[in-house]
């Protein structure tokens, strides 16, 4: 284990974030590094627990003590390997996973967890470094080809590790570039899209088949699809985002959060915006409707955009600072989290629901909001009743909907696949993340709905078993 009485002598330091009045500036990441001997030191506080709750939390079942212990040594190499074995890309979770592991981390119960996420981080950094991640070509190839629609964490994580198993794969993507949500949702300023495009170089090195703008179901048809390859994994995500049905909804000026944020990420990129499509902040008065990621990307981005002002409000009401009685360690806490983008200058308020918008010639101006309270009803359902006299008023030139999303888009390749929908409109799929078209498998948030990085990935690493023993039958 790492040292025993560390976690008693050192106390939790966090690397933070660039200075604000210089962050705000760029899309450069925000998060700073610590140097190698205040990384060795955090990792000196891991106990090694005889039952490791770190291990339980992470959906990828992340060996830390091991690659902590390793850490602690010095020994970047092997700390990496731990690491990488049952994660494909510590990279992506190390900047962008709100980490369940340091969650449920037995430090937690007195609010000094090991800093597990930025531990992974540099892990994997040095690790590329010193030139320890390497192609590995497979040896032996089955003859077998699988599709991947859908180049988000999970099609690529199912893409790696079916491409090791010795099958033939290629993966489509419908925008210009691979990456899906990692590229396209996730500003810039939280995971450079460089880091995808190392990553990225190392697969095709090691014989992924990338297609770009491929609409699948329109520039191949589903039943050619099918026709071509001896397994398909459905990977597109839950792209229907939710809407706002209320009066003014028509109005210019709003906008689904998302389509907001990727064009952000394509004009970075180095894309042209069509004018009569962009979305700009710009000396706006801006309201992210939508108290999650997606939402505080957006505050994140808008000042960056330089925003008149941001406002941020959230239909739910403001969590506690800490754990209530009935939300104990080591389950997820539901409790208040501050990004780095609302530490930027944004009026977060919660408990509001939106009744209405207004506008002058066609174009968004008022926004009417209620308040709201919380109570359950003899079922234990929450019930979300309006305050009477709380009706108020707010401006706004652009309002952003980050409410989540509902579903995937049924219309073009499912449908046309045939797949069957659960009750919640996803992608149905047995224990074998097997749809009900027999050589066609779905993982992610395409079947389990809107969630973390980290969960699709794993969801990637669960299909691709899978369809190794399908093909293997």
């Amino acid at each position: 284990m790492a040292n025993p009485k560390g976690f008693m002598l050192i106390r939790r330091k966090e690397a933070g974030y660039r200075p604000l009045n210089e962050r705000v500036y760029d899309y450069g990441e925000v998060e700073q590094t610590l140097d190698d001997k205040d990384r060795i030191d955090q990792a000196a506080r891991c106990m090694d627990c005889g039952i490791p709750f770190c291990h339980w939390g992470c959906p990828l079942g992340s060996i830390v003590p091991e690659w902590q212990d390793q850490v602690y040594q010095g020994n970047w190499k092997e700390a990496y390997h731990i690491l990488h074995s049952t994660n494909p890309f510590p990279e992506f979770t190390g900047r962008v996973c709100p980490a369940p592991c340091e969650k449920s981390c037995v430090l937690a119960i007195h609010e000094e967890t090991v800093t597990i996420r930025e531990n992974e981080a540099s892990t994997v950094e040095h690790a590329f470094n010193l030139g320890i991640v390497k192609h590995r070509i497979p040896k032996v190839r089955t003859g077998k080809k699988v599709a991947v629609v859908g180049s988000g964490p999970a099609g690529l994580a199912a893409a790696d590790l079916l491409n090791q198993a010795g099958h033939e794969v290629t993966v489509f993507e419908k925008n210009s570039a691979i990456g899906g949500l990692l590229r396209y949702g996730i500003p810039d300023f939280k995971l450079n899209k460089g880091v995808i495009d190392r990553r990225l170089l190392i697969f095709q090195a090691e014989g992924i088949r990338f297609h770009i703008g491929i609409t699948v179901g329109v520039d191949i048809s589903a039943d050619e699809l099918l026709a071509r390859y001896d397994a398909v994994i459905l990977a597109t995500g839950a792209g229907q985002p939710r809407d706002l049905t209320v009066e003014g909804r028509e109005l210019q000026g709003v906008h689904y959060a998302m389509d907001f944020l990727t064009q952000q990420n394509k004009r970075i990129a180095g894309e042209i915006i069509p004018e009569k499509i962009n979305i700009t902040a710009k000396s706006k008065r801006v309201l992210v409707i939508g108290g999650g990621d997606t939402g505080s990307d957006c505050v994140g981005t808008a000042i960056r955009q330089k925003a008149n002002s941001v406002t941020q409000i959230e239909i739910l009401p403001q969590p506690a600072e800490n754990r209530a009685g009935n939300n104990p360690w080591p389950y997820w806490p539901d409790t208040l989290r501050t990004s780095s983008s609302h530490l930027e200058g944004c009026d977060r308020r919660w408990g509001l629901s939106t009744k209405r918008f207004t506008g002058e010639n066609g174009h968004i101006k008022k926004v009417e909001l209620v308040g709201v309270e919380w109570g359950v009803d003899e079922a234990g359902r929450p019930v979300m009743t309006e305050i009477p006299g709380s009706s108020q008023t707010i401006s706004a030139d652009l309002v952003l909907l980050a409410m989540g999303f509902t579903q995937p888009v049924h219309n073009g390749l499912l449908d046309a696949l045939g797949v069957k929908y659960d009750p919640r409109g996803n992608v149905q799929v047995n224990a074998r993340k097997q749809t009900s078209v027999e050589k066609v498998f779905a993982c992610g948030d395409i079947e389990a709905g809107a969630s973390l990085v980290v969960r699709a990935i794993e969801a990637g690493k669960i299909a691709s078993a899978q369809v190794d023993e399908f093909l293997s039958l």
